[in-house]
């Protein structure tokens, strides 16, 4: 009999997805705002481009700190859950083999089968089966701050250099309008890829992604307009 391929879940796909999303929709997002918030004030074309230069480094740079401080907090306490249940399994060995029966218990095991299990699980790897039966970690959810800082700055720079290239490449005359189209398109494929990938539903995914946009968008522009009037 052909052995069973191993079985991909989207659970395994959180870490990095959640990263690259949060920066890749930032990046549109924020730096979108910014160019559209200053051409409504009247600004000059280059001093659109550099303040959106500006926003893509400074934003970037932001998501890779912000997102490594973040994850290695977690990292730090995930830590520290193991390094105490490393020592509650040198000073009781025998206690933590009850404890680890007394989840199998919760779950639905006979007690019997319950202690048979906690015992070969804790023979082969006693950390390992702690960890993941009693903490709730494992090596899908186990938290990657160089990863999670590398595809934020990655994605948030991806994201900022849609709009900014629209902005350089666009007529001046009618560079808010091309901005916000071609940004509320971005956003409504990053929502639907997004989705998809989380084995979501692609056209919730989509609506919400586009909505804050849309939102951020019009209200930042409304506030360069503003204070263009009276510049």
């Amino acid at each position: 009999m052909t052995p069973r391929s191993k079985e991909t879940h989207y659970s395994g796909r959180a870490g990095w997805l959640r990263a690259a999303v949060l920066g890749a929709n930032d990046g549109i997002i924020s730096t979108s705002s910014l160019l559209l918030g200053i051409a409504a004030a009247h600004s000059a074309h280059g001093n659109i481009m550099v303040a959106g230069t500006a926003g893509l480094v400074a934003g970037a740079m932001s998501m890779a700190a912000g997102e490594y401080v973040s994850v290695h907090s977690q990292a730090d306490i995930e830590q520290a859950d193991l390094k105490r249940e490393r020592a509650e399994l040198k000073a009781d060995d025998a206690g933590e083999h009850r404890e680890l029966a007394e989840i199998y218990v919760a779950r639905g095991l006979e007690r019997a089968l319950a202690r048979q299990v906690a015992d070969q699980l804790m023979a082969h790897d006693a950390l390992g089966a702690h960890a993941r039966d009693e903490l709730g970690l494992s090596e899908a959810n186990r938290s990657r701050p160089i990863q999670a800082a590398l595809a934020s700055a990655a994605t948030f720079a991806c994201g900022a250099a849609l709009p900014l290239l629209v902005a350089a490449i666009a007529p001046a005359a009618n560079l808010i309008p091309y901005i916000a189209g071609t940004s509320i398109v971005c956003l409504a494929l990053l929502g639907g890829l997004a989705a998809g990938a989380g084995g979501a539903d692609v056209l919730t995914g989509v609506r919400r992604v586009t909505f804050w946009g849309a939102l951020a968008m019009a209200t930042t522009a409304g506030i360069g307009a503003l204070f263009g009037t009276f510049a």
